[in-house]
């Protein structure tokens, strides 16, 4: 008996019904890179950037829309498993990112309504996921399958304080609330973070890593100190506010330690890819995880460029230039290998119904 070969809308429905959870991370990568770009000066390059992150991020929103309609038991059953379910953060992260690119480019009004979204997702997912991962049990251990994507957790929050840090409020009563939340956004996602570190180490020394399992979200524990030295940064360099005022020299002084040791993670995670795929040849191909390591870089290039403006440090900020380039390398590198997985798709749908 021959088998019919799928249909194209079947292959479609099945690449939603297995879309990654942390697919978002896409949004998140080029609109910071977007971002970075706008740092550096090059303003027409980050709009078009943006523009892609910003219909990127539509055509994901749809297509997560869809995955809930049509196999929402396979989205819930990945919202329960520590491997994927902090994989939805990147939600949160992806639209935090979006609002920061839209200020200053003409659309303080779109940003203020995205960051008004992301809160409200962060506050769900806040609760929803770690109850499901931690306390709905499926009978096999979770220290075991802790890994990096939980830090994108710490990363949404600290997207949230970025976006605050940049508003304009129109009174004092709305600076010191927006003050409040800033603050608070950037402690809850420094608190995590910590949090997390400790159960990753733990895993890695009672559980060990093979390089199969060292994948790219292990460069979100780099970038998720580097948004929070973006936050904390932008915090420091806020007008008048109680809270702000209150925190200002501790987050001062804290952004400064986490810089550092971002910068120190970069080498010992680029000898872990050598050991992955050098060394133990786990093939480099396209997934939707690479995301996750070129958000870091793009991160950590801003990261370095306010930190060097708001504190006064010309070295650090020279480090961010240079990082750039390798985010955008990184960037177009990423893109291409994407793109050509939709071409061969997409070939391969027609080339069956010829």
């Amino acid at each position: 008996m021959t088998r019919t070969p799928p249909t194209l809308a079947r292959r479609t429905d099945s690449a939603i019904a297995g879309l990654s959870p942390g697919y978002f991370a896409l949004v998140m990568a080029t609109g910071i890179v977007a971002v970075a770009l706008r740092e550096a000066g090059w303003p027409v390059t980050s709009r078009v950037l943006l523009g892609v992150a910003a219909f990127a991020y539509v055509v994901l929103v749809a297509l997560y829309v869809t995955r809930a309609v049509r196999h929402g038991r396979r989205m819930r059953r990945d919202a329960g498993n520590p491997e994927t379910a902090f994989g939805y953060f990147t939600i949160v992260a992806g639209t935090g990112v979006i609002a920061v690119g839209m200020q200053g480019n003409g659309f303080d009004g779109l940003s203020v309504a995205l960051l008004a979204v992301a809160a409200t997702v962060w506050l769900v997912l806040g609760y929803v996921l770690p109850w499901q991962v931690l306390m709905a049990r499926d009978g096999l251990p979770i220290l075991a399958r802790t890994n990096g994507t939980w830090f994108i957790w710490s990363v949404g929050s600290q997207s949230l304080a970025v976006g605050l840090s940049s508003l304009a409020p129109a009174n004092p009563r709305s600076a010191d609330l927006v003050g409040i939340l800033t603050v608070l956004f950037w402690s809850v996602g420094t608190i995590l973070y910590v949090g997390i570190a400790v159960l990753v180490i733990l895993r890695v020394v009672h559980h060990g890593i093979t390089p199969q399992q060292f994948e790219p979200p292990y460069w979100v524990a780099m970038g998720a100190l580097a948004i929070s030295v973006v936050a904390g940064a932008s915090i420091v360099d806020m007008g008048p506010a109680p809270m702000v005022d209150a925190a200002r020299g501790l987050i001062g002084g804290t952004v400064v330690i986490f810089w550092c040791f971002a910068a120190w993670l970069v080498p010992l995670l680029v000898g872990a890819g050598i050991w992955r795929h050098a060394i133990h040849r786990v093939p480099l191909r396209y997934s939707p995880s690479l995301w996750s390591m070129v958000f870091p870089l793009g991160m950590f290039a801003v990261a370095s460029m306010r930190l060097g403006r708001v504190e006064h440090l010309p070295l650090v900020e020279t480090i961010g230039n240079g990082f750039l380039l390798v985010a955008v390398l990184a960037w177009v590198l990423v893109a291409a290998g994407l793109v050509t997985q939709l071409v061969r798709g997409v070939r391969g749908a027609r080339g069956q119904h010829a």
